[in-house]
């Protein structure tokens, strides 16, 4: 008789499932992510749904939509307006929350600190660390400041102790610290691998929603940037939010790349202190504090991170290249954007740059993605190859196409405003956008219809 098999081959990537080894995964198509992985045990408590449940368990009737009520005190505020922009509003009952970022970011300092408002307005809040003992924490909350007695520390690993101590202190948040060393003993594998991170994902998601209580869990990432584990992970949680920034230097980003309740790309600013994170509620003025004046090189270009516009710096440096292959670089932007939009301006402006080394850089260390900021990639690129500094209250935004035609982008008088609000006068926005801006006293607005336009400013 043979052998029933006790082991599979999971994707590491996506968690997709196979009897044997694959060098490419047939779902997400990423190479050499197959690892091996003991099968749970027939019969595994933690799997959501398991047929045993659905024969001998009650069936639940579907309910009418429109009988379904969503009320306000769904929403708990966590007292922190960054951290509550970013999560829509605030947290949200019965939902399953990730926090992602690099090691020493901040992400257990700043669930410390949600932890201590949410004890000090009433609310009963468990915190499980399965990487610290209670005394590490003790120092950490001592550095943060006083907590109540409403905050309980439990330190475990095993989920079937934590689910029956959730279930015995009935707390309204709590938070895993971290899922990589959660564990549970019907999967025979070490903590962290992907079925362990699988089935303690599943755990939680049924104790968060069947028991209506939030529970955040931190989760550490890979040197990609993603969180380790599988991806379904991501997938299966309500939210999840990523800690940027370098953690040598004083500011961190907190970025939402997912939510159920809310907008996606939500930002909140934060500022690591002594006693822990302080909030940067005007995030524009920040990044520019240490801007230069007469500067070639520099452009404030405004960007929108979910619904917040934010004036960032664009600095560029471009020389002469001592070797055959000029080298680009581009920090907190994308590589090739930088050589397209070069591409472009030696084709389209007739500015000779096939043999200048570029170097392109977002002060204050935010990455962003958004085309908005090309054109002002664009004149920053000038700027430096010409060695002439642009205005200083000038700010620029647009959208580049590989024609040289600058295109109209999102919410174009929000980012006036923004512009308006931190004291500058001159405004180069994309022709299509005039009709969405109003008129707004104090700032010039120059629309301009291609990037050899812009040119003229520089």
């Amino acid at each position: 008789m043979a052998k029933a098999k006790i082991t599979s081959f999971f994707c590491q990537n996506c968690g997709f499932e196979s009897a044997k080894w694959m060098g490419q995964c047939p779902a997400c198509k990423e190479w050499n992510t197959f690892v091996e992985e003991p099968l749970a045990k027939s019969g595994s408590s933690g799997s959501m749904g398991s047929s045993s449940k659905r024969r001998g368990g009650t069936a639940k009737a579907p309910a009418r939509l429109n009988e379904v009520s969503v009320k306000d005190e769904d929403r708990t505020s966590t007292d922190m307006k960054e951290l509550d922009r970013v999560l829509g509003g605030g947290i949200v009952t019965g939902s399953l929350i990730l926090v992602g970022g690099d090691p020493g970011i901040g992400k257990s300092t700043i669930l410390l600190q949600v932890c201590r408002n949410l004890a000090a307005d009433g609310k009963k809040v468990l915190y499980i660390s399965g990487e610290e003992s209670e005394k590490q924490i003790k120092l950490r909350a001592d550095r943060i400041g006083e907590f109540s007695d409403n905050l309980l520390i439990m330190c475990e690993t095993d989920l079937d102790e934590i689910d029956e101590a959730i279930r015995r202190t009935s707390p309204a948040v709590v938070v895993i610290d971290s899922i990589q060393t959660m564990s549970s003993e019907d999967v025979h594998s070490a903590p962290g691998s992907v079925s362990q991170v699988r089935e303690s994902t599943n755990i939680l998601l049924q104790i968060a929603k069947g028991l209506n209580i939030t529970i955040f869990i931190i989760g550490h990432v890979t040197k990609e940037g993603m969180v380790a584990g599988p991806r379904v992970l991501e997938h299966m949680v309500d939210t999840v939010l990523y800690f940027e920034g370098d953690r040598h230097a004083s500011y961190r980003v907190l970025r939402s790349v997912k939510n159920r309740f809310g907008s996606t790309d939500e930002i909140g600013v934060f500022e690591m202190c002594e006693n822990g994170l302080r909030e940067v509620e005007n995030a524009s003025s920040f990044m520019l504090d240490d801007r230069p004046e007469n500067a070639s090189g520099s452009i404030v270009v405004c960007a929108m991170e979910g619904t917040r516009p934010i004036l960032l710096e664009v600095q560029a440096l471009v020389s002469r290249s001592n070797f055959g292959f000029p080298r680009r670089q581009g920090m907190g932007v994308d590589f090739n954007r930088v050589n397209l939009l070069m591409a472009v301006l030696e084709k389209r402006a007739g500015i000779q740059l096939s043999d200048c080394d570029a170097y392109v850089n977002i002060a204050g260390g935010m990455k962003v993605s958004e085309p908005a900021i090309d054109l002002g990639i664009s004149a920053a690129v000038v700027s430096s190859f010409r060695n002439r500094p642009s205005d200083d209250k000038m700010v620029v935004f647009g959208e580049v196409g590989l024609s040289g035609e600058v295109r109209s982008v999102s919410m174009a008088d929000r980012r006036v405003q923004e512009a308006v609000r931190l004291g500058f006068t001159t405004c180069v926005v994309p022709k299509g956008c005039m009709s969405d801006i109003r008129s707004h006293d104090g700032i010039k607005v120059i629309p301009v219809s291609s990037v050899a336009d812009v040119l003229n400013f520089i």
